[in-house]
C-alpha cells in the first residue's frame, strides 16, 4: 500500500508545507536589513496561532543571505526575572558565534620530553564573555554594553559579516520587577539603544502576543520610536485558500478538494494559519481513508470542530473562574467581539443579558486579571480584544451565562 504521509504540521512553530502570504511583512524586514545605522528594530506581534514563529524562522535564513548573523531563543519567564538572567541569556546566545573567532594568540611553554613552545589561540567563548561582563566596572548596563562591544569588535573582524540580528520569540515574557528592583527589559532596551547610537549594527527582531509593545513603550518611552511594529493579521481568503490546496496539489494520488470544501476549511479555520493546519491535518486523513475505501469524501465539520475544542480551547478556558466566564459571555455577544470591545460595551450588554450585570470598575478588574492569563490584551487606545483567536465562537458553541 502506497505510503501517503501527511503534510500538514498544527504544532506550535512548525513549519507548514506552504507559507501563504506575509510577502508584505517580508518586505518590511528586508527593508531594515538595509540599515547602515540601525534606526528601526522590528516587533512582530499577532495573536497566538497567527503564524509569528513560523515567519520568524523564515526571516532567518533571509538575513543570512544579506550578510547578517542571527541569534536568540525563546524567552522564557525565568530568562526574565533579574538583570542577571537577561545579561546570562544574551551572553549565552552570542558565544556560540564569537567562540569560533580567534581574538589573540599567544606563546606558552610546552612541558614534558617535547620542549619547546607552541602557539595557543583565544577566542571569545562563554565564560571569557562572562568574565568581561564580571570585571567591567560600573552598574549592569554598563558590563552589558562591555560583552557586547566586545564581542561585536570580534565579529567584525570577518569582513562578510553586516551586523548580528538578537532575535527572541515570546517576548511578551519581558518584564521589569520594581518591587524586586530588577529592571531586565530595560536593561535589554537602553543597551541597545545606546550601542545603536554609537552605531553597532546590533539589532533586535521580537515576537510576542499584542501587549508586547504597550510593555516595550511602557518600559522605555522612547521605544515608539525605536521600534517598527509589525502585526499579523489571519490570512485573506487568497492566501488561506493557497496555504490549503498547495500542499494537496503536491500530492497527487490524493483527491483534490472542491470549491465547497476549500470553503468550509477557510470558513471553520478565519484564516489562521495554525488552525488551518490543524483543520487540513484531520481533512487530509479523511480524504485519504476515503480514496482508499472508494468513497466520496466531504469535511467533517463537526468531528474536527469538537477536537478543535478539546485540543486548542479548553485548558485556557480551563484556568478562568466562573465569575470570568460569566464575563468573557457577555463579551462574546458583542458584534465586535472577534476585533475590539470597550469595558463602557462590555457593562452595557451585561444590563440586557441574563445573570448579574458587571459595573466599571469590576469589569476593568477582570479584563486585567484576564490579561495575566493570556486571554485579553489592551492596546494602547484603551480598548481590549481577544488575545485567543476564534474565542468567541468557541464561547458561544459550548456556554451559557450561570
Amino acid at each position: 500500500m502506497i505510503e501517503l504521509a501527511n503534510p500538514f504540521r498544527p504544532g506550535a512553530g512548525h513549519q507548514p508545507p506552504y507559507l501563504a502570504g506575509r510577502q508584505a511583512e517580508t518586505r518590511e524586514f528586508t527593508r531594515l536589513l538595509k540599515q547602515d545605522t540601525i534606526l528601526e528594530n522590528m516587533v512582530l506581534t499577532g495573536l497566538r496561532g497567527v503564524g509569528k514563529t513560523v515567519l520568524l524562522e523564515t526571516l532567518k535564513p533571509l538575513a543570512s543571505e544579506k550578510g547578517w548573523v542571527w541569534v536568540g531563543a525563546d524567552l522564557s519567564e525565568s530568562a526574565s526575572l533579574t538583570e542577571e538572567s537577561i545579561a546570562t541569556r544574551l551572553c549565552t546566545d552570542i558565544s556560540p558565534i564569537t567562540s569560533s573567532i580567534v581574538v589573540s594568540k599567544k606563546r606558552i611553554n610546552r612541558m614534558g620530553f617535547a620542549g619547546g613552545q607552541v602557539t595557543q589561540a583565544e577566542t571569545l567563548g562563554y565564560e571569557q564573555l562572562r568574565l568581561i561582563y564580571t570585571r567591567s566596572p560600573g552598574l549592569a548596563l554598563d558590563k552589558l554594553k562591555a560583552v557586547l562591544e566586545s564581542a561585536w569588535l570580534a565579529i567584525s573582524s570577518k569582513n562578510s559579516i553586516r551586523g548580528v540580528i538578537f532575535a527572541y520569540d515570546e517576548a511578551q515574557n519581558l518584564a521589569d520587577h520594581s518591587e524586586k528592583d530588577e529592571f531586565p527589559l530595560s536593561l535589554l532596551l537602553d543597551t541597545f539603544q545606546s550601542l545603536q547610537r554609537k552605531g553597532l549594527p546590533l539589532m533586535l527582531a521580537l515576537t510576542g502576543l499584542p501587549n508586547l509593545f504597550p510593555k516595550l513603550v511602557d518600559a522605555r518611552t522612547f521605544c515608539e520610536r525605536m521600534f517598527r511594529v509589525v502585526f499579523l493579521e489571519s490570512l485573506s481568503r487568497k492566501h488561506s485558500k493557497e496555504a490549503i490546496q498547495r500542499p494537496f496539489q503536491s500530492m497527487p494520488k490524493v483527491p483534490q478538494l472542491d470549491e465547497s470544501s476549500l470553503n468550509t476549511i477557510i470558513e471553520m479555520s478565519g484564516g489562521y494559519p495554525y488552525f488551518i493546519q490543524f483543520i487540513c491535518r484531520e481533512v487530509y486523513d479523511v480524504f485519504v481513508q476515503c480514496w482508499r475505501r472508494e468513497e466520496v469524501a466531504s469535511v467533517p465539520i463537526h468531528e474536527i470542530q469538537q477536537k478543535l475544542d478539546t485540543d486548542f480551547f479548553s485548558a485556557r478556558w480551563a484556568r478562568t473562574t466562573d465569575r470570568q466566564r460569566d464575563l468573557l459571555f457577555v463579551i462574546s455577544q458583542l458584534p465586535e467581539c472577534d476585533r475590539e470591545f470597550t469595558v463602557q460595551e462590555i457593562v452595557e450588554k451585561s444590563r440586557n443579558a441574563p445573570g448579574s450585570s458587571f459595573s466599571g470598575s469590576h469589569a476593568n478588574q477582570m479584563l486585567a486579571a484576564l490579561g495575566r492569563q493570556g486571554l485579553i490584551f489592551k492596546n494602547r487606545h484603551g480598548r481590549y480584544s481577544f488575545a485567543v483567536p476564534l474565542l468567541g465562537d468557541y464561547i458561544r458553541r459550548n456556554f451559557q451565562l450561570n
